[in-house]
């Protein structure tokens, strides 16, 4: 039994005439009573009476065509889940973050792409830029969004584009006596107490402070930028952290640049080079359009990517 069936059965019971209904399918007369008959057979029963007034459906044909008619809408609609997953419209994204990124660029990002796919379930979880890594390369995210590049083993795995650069930045209550002051040495900041993130302290400010490591390892450590800038409010010690951090809308915190100027890893974005979803590609193009850092560096690196032969990323 195949869809052309149902509709045959339907069009017949509409028009309650064979040449009428042959006519709307535009198809001739015998060969749609062929299939009437061919599908009496298979169904087992008689679906339409014969008569002089017309052709009309039995008590089974009524059975079988309200049958007929949910089997055909679903059919459609099944069509149109089809292509709304193939297009990335709906679906599932797994994303990892680090919170630096939430104050740029992930909100343009992410708001984008709600508006555009709203019926794509985003599951985001703030992790340290390593744990993230390693849940992408275990397939436990999709998206993974760090400083710096992925390390380890199964990194040669992932696509890595950067979506956002950064220099240091300190933050000082109002009452610090760095405060008005536009910018701090590294000297100076050797004699402070300092509050930084757990990943900086142990990785990317250890050139930083190479005279004087000490200076970190007695650092407070901080989850991420928005507790940098609170404990720093509470003159716990001269708050570290991305030049994004500005963007923290606060009145009690005073920010000044680091001299020398001492630039952070980008933050980048990573995600497997086998994954050919479609909800990935969606995903990237947004990313493609809000992130200026990626230029046509993202470009480049999709070409190696599964979804980007089948036009699904967008790519030119």
């Amino acid at each position: 039994m195949e869809a052309r069936h149902l509709r045959y059965a339907l069009a017949l019971a509409e028009h309650q005439h064979f040449g009428r209904a042959a006519a709307s399918l535009g198809i001739a007369q015998p060969p749609l009573s062929t299939q009437i008959a061919a599908l009496e057979r298979e169904v087992g029963e008689r679906l339409f009476d014969r008569t002089a007034r017309g052709v009309f459906p039995t008590a089974a044909g009524k059975a079988f065509l309200a049958r007929a008619h949910s089997a055909l809408a679903e059919m459609s609609l099944a069509r149109v889940d089809a292509g709304r997953a193939a297009r990335g419209e709906t679906g599932r994204l797994r994303i990892g973050f680090l919170g630096s990124a939430l104050l740029a660029p992930l909100p343009g990002v992410l708001g984008r792409f709600r508006r555009t796919h709203p019926e794509v379930r985003l599951t985001l979880q703030e992790l340290d830029s390593s744990v993230a890594s390693a849940a992408l390369l275990a397939g436990e995210l999709d998206v993974a969004v760090g400083r710096g590049r992925p390390r380890g083993a199964g990194a040669e795995n992932l696509i890595t584009v950067p979506i956002g650069a950064d220099h240091l930045v300190a933050v000082v209550s109002m009452a610090h006596p760095f405060a008005g002051s536009p910018s701090v040495t590294v000297e100076q900041l050797a004699q402070e107490p300092l509050v930084v993130s757990a990943d900086a302290a142990g990785s990317y400010l250890r050139p930083l402070f190479e005279a004087d490591p000490a200076v970190l390892d007695g650092a407070a450590l901080a989850r991420d930028v928005h507790t940098i800038a609170g404990l720093a409010a509470c003159c716990a010690g001269v708050g570290l952290g991305p030049d994004r951090m500005r963007l923290i809308s606060r009145n009690d915190i005073w920010f000044c640049d680091v001299e020398p100027r001492f630039r952070l890893p980008d933050l980048q974005m990573s995600f497997r080079v086998n994954d050919s979803s479609p909800v990935l590609a969606a995903f990237l193009s947004v990313v493609r359009q809000n992130c200026a850092e990626v230029g046509t560096r993202l470009d480049d690196l999709l070409a190696r990517h599964p979804a980007a032969s089948e036009g699904r990323l967008g790519v030119s």
